[in-house]
């Protein structure tokens, strides 16, 4: 329990705690989709949050070092000297947590030429001296000489997480000298960290009896012709190593500070700006823990309910009601779909809650017309999802107009996590009273599960106000009623459908999958005498690696040097060697072989794969798949394409039909840019990479070779997504100046291409957003911003949003029309898979040339562009034999 009767002080070593995190979390795993990493901010926030919670301190400071040097640097140029090189993934992530740290409305404090750990000292003075009790997070063990009976140091034994107190009962324990000695034996045993030595055969235990003997270092040096043996000797030798010692690791008290100890009062966050660094990090579970620590008008609270739902009779009052109405559905989604409860309003103030459980069958009936009645104007959160939950009790859901989480979505996209409480916390600003179940019927929010979804409805009726109007703020009204609205009914029906697939086909290229990667696993351990490592440790395969092989150094981490995939591949280009060269094989087919997996533990009994589309998971607009995701299977891979052979027309069909836009971002990019010579490029109905290369290189289209159209065509694409020269340089193999010199030689043939790239991002950065050709707009507020590195993540963003948020919206749009095309002649094919640019069509008997003629009108007229939109279709019994 926190002791309520004192202030509490909590004093953090920024960067100490900064490192930790940073080494405690794989980089890898906390990357933004811009590249930026994030893993020391994640880690250094989830830690202080947890502190800010489980004592409740009134003050807090977080302390840093700045560059530069100390007054101990000044004394020993030395001092510190050996501490390995700052990892470049690091850096960047300084002034995030700074940003993050006002975000959270808790004071950073620094001070040039002196160390984070004086800050904390003389921090710690003032809190004692006010009669505060203290807590002192560091990672440096100077720090233990500010224990006190007031001043507690919490010091990390693993990561951020498990921390040590360390009071002066336990500094005793543990080193056998009071907390106020405890520099005096550092003294003698020397900080490694620091590049302090110590006296060459005195450990701990031996300083600590020393001090103990003469009562103190000042006795020891006083004494020191008495002290015996060698130990003794050789402290006589190291005297003024000694003093030096300790001149060094004394912490300054005294400092004057440019924050009084008044100006560290905790007074909550600010939750617009805790938002707004969640989203621009993407950060979505830290988002929730840091809310409850903002104050003010802005700070969420736990709703008190006001509204009155019906819930006796509530069939006769739901079904009667007419217009607009806000509707919740609560169940499962996914395999297992189902519905038991439904809410509805008309107003935030009146809803009426039904527990299906309860319905009799005229209710039932009466319930089933009125959720079908297209002239009933339908608002949910998450409609699909309803959609489906209805299905599963043979209900149609018709009348949707309105789905709070896509409006959500197109208000912030870069926000994660549209469920439907956070988008309450932050459109709202209220707290449910309880989270909703998926598999509780009593969400808490009332006595009983109708009165739980009544009470939701309101609360969407109320979320749909605010969203819609705020969508229409921004211009994107049409986009949301008659693109992304629609289109909820279009992926519903084709999650329904799913995908036959031949399960033994794909279990045949499990196994061929398997066999692959022991096969590699077994020339990777011949090439090294038969030893069996284990390839999946990092630990075994440095050891191998750089000890063994004596290969060239990957980045330094941690644990030693990086063995991930990037970093292998790299060292393989650099250094080959058949360990290697089997190594990167047997990742590669234990990759596949999972994907392959994941697809055969997802057919379902109609032996049939049913994805999840999401219009709320990829911030330029695309949809994306999950349950299993059909977007990461190879494309133009042999194991790819004898993956998507798995995939068969289903009984009762005829055939598949496949149609995808020919180099739709190219196509884009030229009509945004108006560039006459890219525009000639399409006209010409030439191979488009060859004949940039012509203009590039200054050769006849016939004399560019595959080599040349290969660098333009990474270059053509990687311009739309911000590449730079370094960027262009790694991803071809060539010196960066070649790199350069290529794209200087591009933009002077296509001079419109790069006055538009540096346009967009001007404009961007005036108006506050970028802009798709459809009207989709993606605020970019960091392109304002005094960090370089949130800055220059905006930058990208602002590029490469209007490109592919266009190429989002034009498959959408295709989407729409062809299913409209199909209703209206009365076909029975259906739409059953769009992953990137591809749309694929399972076709009824005697269909397939209606379908095809179809595809290609539909997905032409998408768009009216200043370059024409070029259709590939193909048909076949397999997706592989339906491309083109």
């Amino acid at each position: 329990m926190t002791d309520t009767t004192k202030d509490t002080l909590l004093l953090v070593d920024g960067l100490s705690m900064a490192f930790r995190a940073f080494f405690g979390l794989p980089v890898e795993n906390f990357t933004t989709a811009t590249g930026t990493p994030t893993n020391a901010v994640y880690g250094f926030t989830t830690m202080l949050a947890t502190l800010m919670k489980d004592h409740e301190p009134t003050h807090v400071a977080v302390a840093f070092d700045l560059p530069g040097g100390t007054f101990r640097t000044e004394r020993l140029p030395s001092y510190k000297g050996t501490r390995d090189e700052t990892p470049p993934e690091f850096e960047p992530q300084v002034p995030l947590i700074r940003e993050m740290l006002a975000a959270m409305g808790i004071e950073a404090v620094d001070k040039a030429g002196f160390e984070a750990d004086d800050l904390l000292a003389t921090y710690a003075r003032l809190g004692r001296e006010a009669g505060m009790r203290v807590l002192v997070v560091s990672g440096d063990r100077d720090t233990i000489q500010l224990v006190t009976d007031q001043v507690t140091l919490l010091y990390p034994r693993k990561g951020v997480s498990d921390l040590v107190r360390f009071t002066p009962d336990a500094v005793e324990e543990k080193y056998g000298v009071r907390p106020e000695q405890y520099p005096e034996l550092a003294a003698l045993v020397g900080e490694t960290s620091d590049n302090l030595p110590g006296v060459p055969k005195v450990g701990p235990k031996t300083a600590a009896k020393w001090i103990a003997t003469y009562g103190g270092l000042a006795g020891i040096l006083d004494s020191a012709e008495d002290v015996p043996g060698v130990a003794g000797k050789n402290l006589r030798e190291h005297l003024d190593q000694v003093r030096l010692n300790r001149e060094l690791n004394h912490l300054l008290t005294d400092l004057e500070v440019a924050t009084p100890l008044s100006g560290l009062r905790f007074e909550g966050g600010d939750a617009k700006a805790i938002h707004q660094m969640c989203d621009a990090l993407q950060f979505r579970t830290l988002r929730e823990r840091l809310l409850p620590l903002t104050a003010g008008d802005d700070a969420p609270v736990a709703q008190e309910s006001t509204v009155a739902v019906t819930v006796d009779d509530a069939v006769a009052g739901l079904t009667a009601l007419t217009g607009r109405v806000a509707v919740h559905v609560d169940g499962r989604t996914g395999a297992d779909a189902d519905a038991w409860a439904i809410g509805a309003a008309s107003s935030g103030e009146e809803a009426f809650g039904i527990d299906l459980a309860d319905l009799s069958a005229d209710d039932d009936a009466a319930l089933a017309a009125w959720l079908a009645d297209p002239a009933v104007e339908k608002v949910l959160h998450g409609a699909k999802d309803a959609w489906h939950a209805l299905r599963a009790r043979g209900w149609e859901l018709g009348g949707i107009v309105g789905d709070t989480q896509v409006a959500a979505f197109l208000v912030n996209p870069d926000q994660r996590g549209f469920d439907l409480e956070p988008i309450l916390e932050r459109h709202l600003g209220v707290l449910p009273a309880a989270a909703s179940s998926t598999d509780q019927l009593d969400l808490g929010l009332g006595d009983s599960p109708a009165r739980a979804a009544g009470e939701r409805a309101a609360q969407v009726h109320a979320l749909a106000h605010v969203l819609e109007g705020a969508v229409a703020e921004r211009g994107m009204a049409d986009l949301y009623r008659e693109l992304e609205v629609p289109l909820i009914g279009v992926l519903a029906r084709m999650e329904h459908a799913g995908m036959a697939v031949d399960l033994g086909h794909l279990e045949s290229l499990a196994s061929e999958a398997r066999a692959r990667a022991q096969h590699a696993a077994d020339e990777a351990y011949a090439s090294i005498g038969g030893d069996r490592v284990n390839l999946a440790s990092p630990k075994q395969l440095q050891e191998v690696l750089f000890e063994r092989l004596g290969m060239p150094k990957t980045k330094k981490i941690k644990t030693g040097f990086s063995t991930d995939a990037s970093s292998l591949q790299e060292l393989s280009e650099k250094a080959p060697h058949p360990f290697l060269t089997a190594l990167l094989a047997h990742r590669d087919a234990a990759k596949l072989s999972q994907i392959i997996e994941t697809l055969a533990q997802s057919v379902r009994p109609d032996d049939r794969i049913h994805t999840t589309f999401s219009q709320t998971v990829a911030a330029t607009g695309r949809l994306s798949s999950k349950d299993p995701n059909l977007q990461n299977i190879p494309i133009r891979t042999p194991e790819g394409h004898r993956i998507r052979e798995a995939f068969v027309v289903g009984e009762g069909y005829e055939t598949l039909v496949t149609a995808d836009y020919s180099q739709i971002e190219m196509r884009i990019m030229a009509h945004l840019s108006g560039d006459a010579a890219l525009i000639e490029a399409f006209a010409s109905g030439e191979d488009l990479h060859r004949f940039v290369g012509s203009r590039v290189f200054g050769v006849a289209p016939e004399g560019v070779t595959p080599e040349m159209r290969s660098q333009v065509k990474a270059m053509s694409y990687g311009l739309a997504y911000g590449l730079s020269s370094f960027g262009l340089a790694r991803q071809l193999g060539l010196p960066v100046g070649q790199a350069q010199a290529l794209m200087d030689d591009y933009f002077t043939r296509f001079g419109a291409v790069r006055d538009y790239l540096h346009e967009v991002v001007e404009r961007a950065r005036q108006d506050g957003y970028t802009e798709t050709i459809f009207g989709r707009r993606r605020y970019v507020p960091d392109l304002q911003s005094d960090n370089r590195q949130r800055r220059d993540i905006a930058e990208r963003v602002a590029l490469n949003a209007p490109i592919q948020g266009s190429a989002a919206d034009l498959i959408k749009r295709a989407m729409l029309a062809v299913e409209s095309r199909l209703r209206d002649e009365g076909l029975r094919s259906r739409q059953v898979l769009q992953v990137h640019d591809e749309l694929v069509v399972e076709t009824g008997p005697s269909e397939r040339d209606a379908v095809e003629a179809i595809l290609r009108e539909e997905m032409s007229a998408a768009a009216k562009l200043s370059v024409p939109l070029d259709v590939n279709v193909g048909s076949g019994a397999d997706w592989r034999s339906a491309g083109h």
